[in-house]
């Protein structure tokens, strides 16, 4: 099936110029442009594409706020944050808003390619080099864990090895990895996956990442 893809950019050459490379990518159709957050939001609606490509720093309504609330309106849309700066303070943000993952903007045409197929497939783009500064960024804004009294209860729902396959899955391993990591057959943690996200609620597995920072189950080092 063909991705359907949305780009939400302010900047005209940057939306044509990964219109252009997408477009030339087999399964994959740029179905529509964005200017801002909030039109963005409104094309998410009219278009539902599968993977909105989102960049931070837009005027009206910016990536993060738009990416909250395509999030909250649409369960299947996935948000892929686009970044000049893979330092960008804003990630961090961007991550619980619910996006899927982020990439950089000089990033080649087949990772973009890439990038937009691992998260339609409901993956997580997190490099693990990302995912260590992610993890200390987390430590650096919190002092004390953010789970609210539900989310822990849900946390004490899953077994020994749920919280295993969790802490593996923040640390950016893919399910193949986990599964040679635990010495298992990857279907088995397919379904551990499933199992963690419908116990703690989550639609993803980049939110799976972000609840093990929040619980303070990964931490640097």
């Amino acid at each position: 099936m063909t991705i359907r893809v949305l780009i939400a950019d302010d900047q005209m050459m940057v939306r044509e110029g990964f219109s252009v490379l997408l477009n030339a990518m087999p399964g994959i159709e740029v179905v529509g442009e964005a200017v801002n957050g909030r039109e963005a939001v409104d094309r998410v609606r009219e278009l539902s594409p599968d993977v909105v490509l989102m960049d931070i720093r837009m005027p009206e309504l910016n990536g993060i706020e738009a990416t909250r609330e395509i999030v909250a309106a649409d369960e299947t849309a996935k948000v892929l944050v686009l970044t000049t700066f893979d330092l960008d303070e804003y990630v961090y943000q961007a991550l619980r808003a619910g996006a899927s993952g982020f990439l950089l903007k000089d990033a080649s045409a087949r990772q973009l390619a890439d990038g937009v197929r691992v998260v339609a497939a409901g993956e997580a783009l997190l490099a693990p080099s990302v995912t260590r500064r992610l993890i200390t960024e987390f430590s650096r804004l919190a002092d004390t864990p953010r789970l609210m009294p539900a989310a822990q209860a849900a946390y004490g729902e899953l077994t020994e090895r749920e919280t295993e396959v969790l802490v593996l899955i923040a640390q950016g391993l893919s399910n193949a990895e986990i599964a040679g990591r635990l010495v298992v057959a990857e279907s088995t943690i397919k379904t551990h996956v499933s199992r963690i996200l419908v116990k703690l609620g989550l639609r993803d597995r980049t939110q799976a990442a972000v609840f093990a920072y929040e619980a303070r189950l990964v931490t640097p080092g």
